[in-house]
């Protein structure tokens, strides 16, 4: 258990690494720069537990009892929670602003807790906020059809959070470093878990705010003519093609169809079922594909760009989200048929 432990250590640092260059990136968190941060502050926090478990396992380097760890322990749920909070909480809730500076303080006094001690009250602290985080999901059930493949993966990522929080109340009596070795495993899955689930939706957290802008306020459609609405927004797309502007936003489209961005937001997630996001990588993908096969010749980032894509990677991680391949395999199964017939 202890190799598969150190194996995870690895895989943890490498998953740390990649999810800082490839999704803490602006464009995954547009308007949400407090997510983006604390997220990489949690990478941050996780990667120190793991470098600590290395060297107490493998070089019996008693790095798990010092200050340093003693911090990012008591890191990791605040930052887990302040990146949580701008994702599952209207953006006119100013509430949990004021209250900001309060998460810092388990991280300002873990340097003075007794290290026997430390362990038991950072996951007592860690399950309090897991209750909040539990609280805000079950809030976004309305949401559930929207992200269920997404849901399970996220709710097997909360259960090992449970499991380590109650191992953690009682580490003192656990054999040797079997806490710690379990503990390790956990965050290495957990990492797992976390790059399978933006693998199958990389704008994931752009969408789940939209969606929590939608269910926790109150309807402003009250005075929308919706289906005139929806029409206006068919014709922009699909004769007008605005998708394909790059700098095309939810506050400019709505000012094209004279409604306000919460108006517009509650639109889309009504009555299309998706996000803001997710529907503007769904036309822009759509009018890829006929692109794709229309214009067998152009390159593949050159069709990305032309339809509204910022970049390859971009293109590439939306395609692949909707259409569960890249968009040069998609070319090449689609042309295939035509070359065997000639």
């Amino acid at each position: 258990m202890t190799s598969l432990a150190l194996l995870l250590i690895g895989f943890s640092l490498f998953s740390a690494l990649v999810l800082a260059i490839t999704h803490f990136r602006d464009s995954n968190y547009s308007g949400l720069p407090t997510a983006r941060i604390m997220g990489l502050v949690l990478l941050m926090a996780l990667s120190g537990l793991q470098l600590a478990h290395f060297a107490w396992l493998h070089l019996d380097l008693p790095w798990v009892t010092t200050a340093p760890y003693r911090i990012a322990l008591f890191m990791v749920a605040p930052a887990f929670f302040m990146f949580s909070a701008p994702l599952l909480t209207p953006a006119t809730d100013t509430s949990r602003q004021l209250t900001t500076l309060w998460h810092a303080l388990p991280v300002l006094v873990a340097p003075w807790l007794p290290a026997d001690s430390a362990l038991p009250l950072a996951f007592v602290v860690g399950a309090g906020y897991l209750l909040w985080l539990a609280r805000r999901i079950y809030l976004l059930r309305r949401e559930r059809n929207q992200y269920h493949m997404e849901i399970i993966l996220l709710g097997l990522i909360f259960l090992i959070a449970i499991a380590v929080s109650g191992l953690g109340l009682f580490q003192q009596i656990l054999p040797a470093k079997l806490f710690f070795v379990l503990y390790t495993i956990a965050i290495g899955v957990a990492f797992f878990l976390v790059l399978t689930t933006l693998g199958l939706r990389p704008q994931l957290a752009s969408e789940i705010s939209e969606s929590a802008q939608t269910t926790y306020a109150n309807s402003t459609l009250s005075n929308v003519d919706c289906p005139t609405a929806l029409t206006k927004l068919d014709i922009l797309m699909n004769i007008e093609r605005i998708y394909a502007d790059q700098t095309l936003s939810l506050p400019n489209l709505a000012e094209r169809l004279a409604l306000s961005s919460h108006q517009l937001s509650e639109l889309i997630n009504t009555q299309l079922g998706k996000g803001f996001s997710r529907y503007l990588r769904e036309q822009r993908t759509a009018a890829a594909k006929q692109m794709l096969c229309a214009e067998p010749s152009a390159s593949v980032l050159s069709v990305g760009l032309s339809v509204g894509f910022s970049s390859q990677s971009n293109f590439y991680d939306a395609f692949r989200e909707i259409e569960g391949m890249t968009p040069g395999q998609y070319r090449k199964l689609q042309l295939k048929p035509n070359a065997t017939q000639q």
